[in-house]
């Protein structure tokens, strides 16, 4: 990857974060909001859209960090791990997924209700395998793991500072972006590292024209 792809990466990435982050603020956040609309005050409005997008930006390299992270932890758990790394993951996965419905539950006490922790852990791993699924389809199907593992494993301890906090607004304004930014940055990886076959087509068609012309 040239530097000028990380480049577009990164900032490509960025506005995608912000632009999560702001759509999901209408949502779960509507009283930032309504509190300027009556009557209108536009200044104040423009602010807590600012408000949301560093909030997107953040959120974002949060992601970025993680993505680095993980491509870093990848390739260090296949020369650890070498033919076992496959399966470390998917014991990962499953430990992960425990972990997000058990503590949470956990921590909200008695009356707590399970079915939303486990909806929650349940909707992130199908979010997950779909996207592998069509990272797979790009790639190889080696790819499939690890991209689950991705999407499930990292974006889960991306997500941990907020999920201690046990507000929902603030999970569901970190969640999106959070998801939004990692697949995004999965589904163009391969696409950012593929060499260019452009080139050497361009440059046998020009050989053809010299030679016609000589």
């Amino acid at each position: 990857m040239t530097t000028q792809k990380w480049v577009h990466l990164f900032f490509k990435t960025l506005f995608l974060g912000a632009i999560a982050a702001i759509v999901t603020s209408f949502f779960v956040k509507t009283d930032s909001y309504t509190m300027f609309m009556d009557p209108i005050n536009v200044w104040e409005l423009f602010g807590a859209l600012i408000w949301f997008m560093g909030i997107g930006f953040l959120f974002s390299v949060v992601s970025q960090t993680g993505f680095f992270a993980y491509l870093f932890l990848n390739r260090f758990g296949l020369n650890i791990f070498r033919g076992f790394w496959r399966p470390v993951q998917m014991v990962l996965i499953a430990f992960v997924l425990f972990d997000l419905v058990y503590f949470p539950y956990q921590s909200a006490g008695d009356d707590a209700n399970l079915g939303p922790y486990v909806l929650t852990a349940l909707v992130l791993f199908l979010y997950g395998m779909a996207v592998a699924y069509f990272k797979a389809k790009e790639t190889n199907q080696k790819a499939f793991l690890p991209a689950v593992f991705f999407m499930v494993v990292v974006t889960v301890i991306e997500w941990v500072p907020v999920l201690r906090t046990n507000q929902v607004d603030w999970m569901w304004l970190m969640i999106v972006p959070l998801l939004v930014c990692n697949t995004y940055q999965l589904m163009q990886l391969h696409r950012l590292t593929r060499p260019n076959e452009e080139k050497p087509a361009v440059t046998a068609q020009s050989r053809n024209t010299n030679s016609n012309v000589k």
